[in-house]
């Protein structure tokens, strides 16, 4: 992971992709979302959804396995190159979800994250805050998923 001052506004990071089959949706509604339109086909094309539809914990469930396997990648990058690691501290929040499309058996999601702002704490000078605008595309080229992400960065030079 990187740096802090390393962080440009504006950056743009490809997550990566994933297929929502009806089996998975269907698995995962059975265990965290348990609504006839995301557990059978007819109730799904009977919705407003007109098919199965992933559940949208599902869809930010998904995001968030593919972002913490790409930053594990670029982590793996660095050390083989040799550079520092950047070990990022928690993020004290999210706003802005909004799932904007329905996600139907068979879509493919690409997810990416834009940064939109950064600033030093204040409380904690050592550390940046970071605010990324994370979405999901589907195969139509169609936004179904968005949230403004925070996240506490270390900072190289601690001023």
């Amino acid at each position: 992971m990187r740096f802090f001052e390393d962080m440009e506004i504006g950056a743009r990071r490809e997550i990566g992709s994933f297929t929502f089959t009806a089996e998975l949706i269907k698995k995962f509604a059975a265990q965290f979302d348990p609504q006839a339109f995301h557990l059978d086909e007819e109730a799904g094309r009977k919705s407003l959804f007109g098919g199965l539809a992933a559940s949208g914990w599902h869809v930010g469930s998904v995001c968030m396995k593919l972002m913490v396997a790409d930053g594990q990648r670029m982590i793996r990058e660095a050390a083989a190159r040799g550079e520092q690691i950047a070990v990022w501290g928690p993020s004290p929040g999210f706003r802005e979800l909004r799932w904007i499309k329905p996600v139907l058996a068979g879509d493919t999601i690409s997810f990416s994250s834009v940064i939109e702002s950064k600033r030093t704490s204040e409380k904690r000078p050592e550390w940046g805050i970071l605010q990324a605008r994370n979405t999901g595309t589907n195969q139509r080229g169609e936004l179904v998923y968005s949230f403004l992400a925070t996240a506490f960065v270390p900072r190289r030079n601690q001023g």
